[in-house]
């Protein structure tokens, strides 16, 4: 499930090593678990209990009236979960001594979205008659993990990666008050479609047309829609310059590939990944983007697979917003195509900048 994270979640892992399951050195981190009662879906089912783990860093500061005023929000992609930000290239530059997310001075907050990690999820025991929950669904529950959960009745910065990225956008729209600030990094804010959406369809269409997945009741992973599914996130989470350098040869491409598959096989569970993918299925904040008063400092990158540039939907939506603004970040030998928005580095003064511009420090 790693390299899920990496290429399409998280799709930035690509060409590295696992994460640590206790972060860097460094930090002191905290994990627990928040269970939440009777749990309504939108798609009309209800849980009587869902489990949302999170891990945290730092300590809350709290002022006069008990408020806390240090609490940030990063969210996870697709596939991924709340250790995907220990990996160096964001942790070792945000989460550092003097870092712009210094735990010393915030509190870190990172949740496995429901349906990964270790929060409640199809593999769990029900498989498919689990809930389909959707990205509504998905940013009700973190927040109900922040107020009620973790006591946090107002947040600093929500930021978010890819599917965290989207969930942002929602955030500012179905709580506007709730946050100084966003940071939504690689996604667009309107309906998923064209390319998009069919790849996405492909990665479903290829588990639930196996004759093996059953309709969810396999005992045995369906084998050929995975390989369908590792397929097409690897081609997603492509960046074809980095992986020009890193895989110089054919060899040295089909050896990457045939380890890569391997490595996938041997971890997914179909129907964790085929509710993954499925849940933005009915995701478009572009109607409401006129309700968000948060500032705005949203990223993307211009050898982005899934979110491209000549799209021209950014410069557009952007203006819908009240105090917005938009970066493409050109490409280098520091992008990583979509997988860009977690390496801090090219875009941490984009986050300074806001931090600065949003006032509190």
């Amino acid at each position: 499930m790693k390299r899920l994270a990496g290429l399409f979640a998280a799709l930035v892992f690509a060409m590295a090593g696992p994460a640590s399951a206790q972060g860097p050195a460094n930090l002191k981190p905290t994990e627990a678990d928040f269970v939440l009662q009777s749990f309504h879906f939108r798609d009309g089912s209800t849980l009587p209990n869902v489990k949302l783990h999170y891990t945290t860093l730092g300590a809350p500061h709290r002022d006069a009236q008990g408020h806390v005023t240090n609490a940030v929000l990063i969210l996870h992609g697709t596939g991924g979960d709340g250790h995907q930000f220990f990996r160096p290239q964001f942790a070792d530059v945000l989460f550092v001594p003097g870092g712009l997310l210094d735990p010393a001075r915030y509190y870190i907050i990172l949740p496995d979205d429901i349906g990964h990690g270790k929060s409640s999820k199809p593999s769990d025991g029900l498989h498919a008659k689990f809930p389909h929950y959707d990205y509504d669904d998905m940013v009700a529950l973190e927040h109900a993990l922040v107020h009620d959960g973790i006591g946090v009745d107002h947040l600093r910065l929500v930021m978010g990666t890819s599917m965290g990225c989207m969930h942002s956008f929602v955030w500012g729209e179905t709580y506007p008050d709730y946050m100084d600030a966003l940071m939504p990094l690689a996604c667009l804010p309107v309906q998923i479609a064209g390319r998009n959406r069919m790849w996405r369809k492909m990665v479903i269409d290829g588990i639930t047309k196996d004759p093996a997945w059953q309709n969810g009741d396999y005992q045995n992973e369906p084998q050929m829609a995975l390989r369908i599914a590792t397929d097409m996130l690897l081609i997603a989470g492509s960046a074809p310059h980095q992986m020009q350098k890193q895989f110089p040869t054919r060899e040295a491409a089909d050896k990457d590939v045939d380890e890569y598959t391997a490595r996938d096989l041997a971890t997914l569970d179909a129907n964790d990944l085929l509710y993954q993918v499925d849940s933005s299925r009915d995701y478009n904040p572009d109607p409401g983007l006129g309700k968000i008063t948060a500032h705005v400092m949203w990223i993307n990158s211009a050898d982005d697979f899934i979110n491209p540039p000549e799209l021209a939907v950014a410069p557009m939506e952007v203006q819908k917003m009240k105090h917005a603004h938009f970066v493409l970040i050109p490409i280098s030998d520091a992008t990583h195509g979509h997988g860009t928005h977690t390496y801090a580095a090219v875009w941490k003064d984009y986050l300074a900048r806001l931090l600065r511009e949003t006032g509190r420090k």
